[in-house]
């Protein structure tokens, strides 16, 4: 178990005893219940089924944060995006010391469209006087091919690989997104909790090949390299991006 899981869960164990339920800490931005028509997944494989839910998930958060033209993410920043990864009801907790963790998907932009979705994980610790939870779902949306290219090598730390700002929004922003990028990493999120914004500095993204061989049978990084054959697990995400982001990068 690496240390950000370690102290991630360590904190988990402290907000239980110190706060009670945390599930009224940490209110999950997402709607509880799943529809009937996330239910139907009879061709899904058990043993995949986790990983279906991972990948209709993040269908859901990319079209929800992209679907109002005032506040969601500019279409021309999808437009040119490299990569684009979600990752569903990241948790944030702390006492004392703090940390982050959740599980996503990411998808490199190629000259025949959107690569087969690689699963990843994001993880990070925080120190200094903190208490409290927060639950958040995450897009990133890579500019350039050097995050992408850090997790190719192992992993991505946010703000040292590559840099990471919150992302620009809505019709407004337009312009200014066509004009010029200055950040590799566009961050975009929504939350319920006790913390206020989201900080991913220090933050790591990285391969979860635990469930890429579940899916695949490959690693991740073979997977975004355009080695691995597009599965029915990963239909909700991909057609996710093909809808929202079908242009080729620029």
């Amino acid at each position: 178990m690496s240390r950000n899981k370690f102290w991630f869960r360590l904190n988990v164990l402290f907000l239980i005893l110190a706060v009670g339920t945390p599930a009224a800490l940490i209110g999950a931005p997402k709607l509880l219940h799943k529809t009937p028509q996330r239910q139907a997944r009879a061709d899904i494989p058990k043993n995949v089924a986790d990983q279906y839910d991972r990948a209709q998930d993040a269908a859901e958060i990319l079209g929800d944060l992209t679907r109002t033209p005032d506040k969601g993410i500019p279409r021309s920043l999808l437009d040119r995006a490299y990569g684009i990864a979600v990752f569903p009801h990241v948790v944030k907790a702390a006492l004392g010391v703090g940390g982050r963790w959740g599980k996503g998907l990411i998808s490199v932009r190629q000259a025949s469209g959107w690569s087969a979705p690689a699963y990843v994980e994001i993880a990070g610790g925080s120190f200094g006087f903190q208490i409290g939870g927060q639950a958040t779902d995450l897009v990133l949306v890579f500019t350039s091919r050097k995050g992408v290219d850090s997790l190719l090598n192992s992993k991505v730390k946010l703000g040292a690989d590559a840099s990471v700002a919150a992302g620009p929004v809505g019709r407004a922003a337009e312009a200014g997104t066509d004009v010029k990028l200055n950040s590799e990493i566009y961050a975009y999120s929504r939350s319920k909790g006790l913390f206020a914004g989201i900080a991913l500095d220090g933050a790591v993204v990285s391969f979860d090949n635990s469930a890429n061989q579940k899916v695949y049978g490959i690693d991740g990084r073979e997977v975004i390299a355009g080695r691995a054959v597009s599965s029915p697990v990963t239909r909700p995400f991909q057609a996710a991006l093909r809808q929202h982001s079908p242009s080729a990068a620029q």
